[in-house]
């Protein structure tokens, strides 16, 4: 019984090893892939490949991934001549997918047909069955999950979560985190994915530089705080907010790991303070007031408060180039003028103005104009939308109106068939109580040289006569701008304008909208077009820098512009001037000028124009150059 144990048991090895031997005696060695990085063949085929096609290939081993996927991405496919060097590289090319560990082989069996039939044994990466996120507080698990889902249910693919990292840390660039970053991840046994994120906190705030502001001036104008994720988009507000109190000349950041942690970070604002105090005198042309001299004193930091204070004075020759209607007279012009860009807190600010003027009217023909006023805006910017703001002007104007030429006038009337007597309509003025509610947005990049985004805003104005019930009547006026940035330094502006009288039967002429001149459709004399109850206007501008002045090195031409631009525009319900002037009443067109921003006073224009449309017999068809000062009216 014991040989036959004996006997029995050695024959079954037997059969064991030649059966091994019956199963690969058609078979070529493996090829395996031991490393990534050590891709070659274990051993020497002893068969001939030069000659073998392949018939099948096989893929094993591969649960989650579609063996199909795999064979589209080898260069052997059936029926192509089987060479080992390829199959190597077919190897790497599936082991580079990333979803499959580097234990896996490529065994080629010897058919009796003199092909091949190759085996692929693969084995897959745990699979990814969840996720936890740690640390994350501006950006929810919810987004970032958008970038994990895509790998679960797969086997772990290095590539795949390394792309979905980078996705991950996009997100938070994109949103101004760019001091974030995934501080590590790890996988748990049972196919876990683990994610901790590091958001990049401040620290500490530290503001360098500041002699003559004060400190928490400063820091009122900083949105930024310790403790929150430092936010690049906000900081960068900070600095404009900063740089646009006019009391520093440059305003930058520096970032700096924490000693005391060194997950967190110092932020140092560092700054420039300039000269805010001026004092001023000057003279120029423009089309309003002439040949002109002006004296200024002004403060734009105002006791280191970023208060602005200015007085300023002005005397003109009169109105230059105007048409008949407006009277010759010597232009005098005072105002004391006070700005508070934190009144009662930093959502509200305050602009108030004592003024006095002296000229030719603009609206009443050949009439002496006086103003005597005093007004305050409040602006509140509106919390859901920063660039959103609301306002509100309260003022008292007494407006007195004296006849400049009795006989032209009379003159005038008589051609046209209108009685004299009202006359005294037309130089109706008053004692006014003005209370002004409006909306404005504002989106621009610059409020120098904008090259982007939105100005609008909306007012209405209800006018009450303080000595005369019957002259009340109110007002709607709107406009809207849109900066559209062309090449590197020029820009594309579309404006639109527009104003109604909403009541006011008996509102005096002199309260009436005017166009032409240099505020409102250039190429015309001041009141060129007509005055009237309401108007509505429109201007397309191109301003570029003048070639190659812009390099030079000088700050007062950095800022020069030559534009391009069409206006065009239409007075409704006309006044009596309109009529006794013929004015066209609607006008087109275009030219060509020079613009610069001057601190502390606005854009400075020169312009020349000439009508596309009928320019009316006072009237010029070759148009006209046009000076002003500070922006388009209304």
């Amino acid at each position: 019984m014991k040989n036959l144990s004996f006997l029995y048991k050695n024959l079954i090895v037997f059969l064991i090893v030649i059966g091994s031997l019956g199963l690969y005696s058609n078979s070529v060695c493996a090829e395996e892939i031991p490393d990534e990085n050590e891709l070659d063949y274990i051993e020497e085929s002893t068969y001939d490949s030069n000659t073998a096609y392949i018939n099948d290939i096989e893929i094993l081993g591969s649960n989650i991934i579609r063996p199909e996927y795999i064979l589209s991405k080898l260069t052997l496919q059936k029926g192509s001549l089987y060479d080992k060097d390829v199959m190597q590289q077919d190897l790497k090319t599936i082991y580079r997918m990333g979803y499959f560990t580097e234990r896996m082989k490529a065994i080629p069996i010897k058919n009796s047909n003199g092909t091949i039939s190759l085996k692929i044994i693969v084995e897959e990466n745990i699979p990814v069955t969840d996720f936890t996120i740690e640390g994350n507080t501006v950006v929810s698990s919810d987004e970032i999950m958008q970038y994990l889902l895509p790998l679960k249910g797969k086997p772990q693919n290095i590539t795949a979560i390394n792309q979905a990292m980078e996705q991950i840390n996009q997100c938070y660039y994109s949103k101004g985190y760019i001091l974030s970053k995934i501080d590590s991840i790890y996988d748990d046994p049972d196919g876990t994915l683990n994610l901790s994120i590091t958001e990049g906190k401040i620290n500490k705030i530290m503001i360098t530089g500041n002699e003559k502001t004060k400190e928490y001036i400063i820091e009122r104008n900083i949105m930024t705080e310790p403790g929150s994720v430092y936010n690049e988009n906000q900081v960068k507000q900070d600095l404009v907010r900063l740089y646009s109190t006019q009391a520093f000349k440059d305003v930058n950041r520096t970032i700096e790991v924490s000693e005391e942690d060194p997950d967190k970070f110092d932020v140092t604002i560092e700054l420039k303070e300039q000269r805010t105090a001026s004092v001023s005198i000057g003279g120029g042309l423009d089309s309003a007031t002439g040949a002109f001299g002006s004296v200024g004193i002004s403060d734009n930091n105002f006791r280191g408060m970023n208060q602005r204070v200015s007085l300023t004075g002005m005397v003109g020759s009169g109105i230059l180039m105007s048409d008949s209607s407006i009277k010759s007279h010597m232009n005098y012009q005072a105002e004391l003028s006070f700005f508070e860009p934190h009144f009662l807190n930093a959502d509200n600010s305050l602009m108030s103005k004592i003024y006095f003027r002296d000229l030719g009217s603009y609206q009443v023909p050949l009439a002496i104009e006086r103003r005597i006023g005093i007004e305050g805006t409040v602006a509140h910017r509106l919390k859901f939308n920063r660039n959103m703001s609301t306002t509100f002007t309260s003022g008292v104007e007494y407006i007195h109106l004296s006849e400049g030429d009795a006989a032209n006038i009379a003159q005038l009337y008589k051609n046209h068939g209108l009685d004299i007597a009202e006359r005294a309509k037309q130089l109706e003025g008053g004692f006014f109580l003005r209370l002004a509610p409006g909306l404005a947005y504002d989106s621009r990049d610059s409020s120098v040289n904008p090259r982007n985004g939105v100005l609008a805003s909306v007012r209405y104005e209800e006018a009450f006569g303080l000595d005369g019930f019957g002259k009340t009547n109110g007002r709607l006026t709107g406009m809207a701008k849109k900066y559209i940035p062309i090449a590197k330094k020029s820009s594309l502006t579309f404006t639109g304008r527009g104003g109604i009288k909403v009541h006011g039967d008996d509102m005096p002429e002199v309260m009436a909208y005017r166009l032409g001149g240099p505020y409102t459709i250039r190429g015309y004399k001041v009141n060129g077009v007509g005055t009237g109850t309401a108007f509505i206007m429109g201007s397309a501008e191109l301003a570029t820098p003048i070639p190659f002045v812009d390099r030079l090195k000088v700050n007062f031409l950095q800022n020069l512009r030559l534009t391009f631009w069409v206006d065009a525009g239409k007075v409704f319900d006309p006044t009596i001037s309109s009529v006794i002037y013929d004015r066209p009443i609607q006008a087109i067109t275009a030219g060509i000028g020079l613009k610069i921003n001057m601190p502390g006073i606005g854009p400075l224009s020169i312009d020349y124009g000439f009508p596309l449309t009928n320019p009316g017999p006072n009237g010029s068809p070759n148009g006209y150059f046009t000076f002003g000062v500070g922006d388009m009216m209304y």
